[in-house]
């Protein structure tokens, strides 16, 4: 660090990072399952992609955040997108980049991912 303006660079994003975490006034709550089996199978990466894009793209009305065990571990790593009506989106076996489709079509544009869902995965 070599100056009073990259300190407060670090602390605006640290902050930036947090209130992805922590909004309250969220339209949008995007959960991921981070029980052991999420962790194994990768989803702490897929956590990470999703929190950095929403960070980068500025999306103050998304909440990101982890939850526990989801309880269909076979379709792991998973994530659950809620939007504003309450409508839940499961998507399954998450990579980082597939998590990145899933901002940019799902939250961003309002287009299910429809590919990645529970739904095209139960073969």
């Amino acid at each position: 660090m070599k100056s009073l303006a990259e300190l407060q660079a670090i602390r605006d994003r640290a902050k930036m990072a947090v209130n992805v975490r922590e909004n309250s006034e969220a339209k949008t709550r995007v959960l991921v399952g981070m029980a052991t089996c999420g962790i194994a199978a990768g989803a702490r990466p897929v956590l990470t992609a999703i929190s950095d894009e929403v960070n980068k793209r500025e999306l103050h009305d998304v909440l990101v955040t982890q939850t526990g065990c989801i309880g269909i571990c076979q379709f792991e790593p998973i994530v659950e997108v809620i939007d504003e009506n309450g409508t839940k989106t499961t998507y399954v076996k998450m990579t980082p980049e597939k998590a990145l489709r899933v901002v940019n079509d799902h939250i961003v544009n309002g287009n299910v991912v429809t590919e990645y869902t529970i739904g095209a995965n139960q073969k």
